[in-house]
């Protein structure tokens, strides 16, 4: 038994797989999560501008952008601070 579609459904695969393969690339996160401040670095126009989050105080920030088109954001995806202890800690029982 012939199917007298299959070289249209093979085609149509072919062209959906080469519509997948060939996507652009997912953008890289904007914000930083280890830093609670941003710079946010303006290039020209309104909407063209970048963050730069590796700042640990907003005095830090403001130093880099002094002089500069750019201001300095609280990050809103800030993690906190990292430390080895765990936020909730086994307490000892004496009998």
């Amino acid at each position: 038994m012939k199917l007298p579609h299959a070289p249209a459904c093979a085609t149509a695969l072919t062209l959906m797989a080469a519509t997948i393969a060939l996507t652009s690339p997912a953008r890289a996160q904007t914000y930083d999560p280890s830093y609670p401040v941003c710079l946010q670095v303006y290039q020209g126009g309104i909407a063209d501008f970048y963050f730069e989050c590796r700042y640990q105080t907003m005095a830090q920030c403001m130093a880099s952008a002094s002089g500069r088109s750019a201001q300095c954001v609280v990050n809103p995806y800030y993690g906190g601070p990292k430390s080895g202890r765990s936020k909730r800690q086994k307490r000892s029982q004496e009998y």
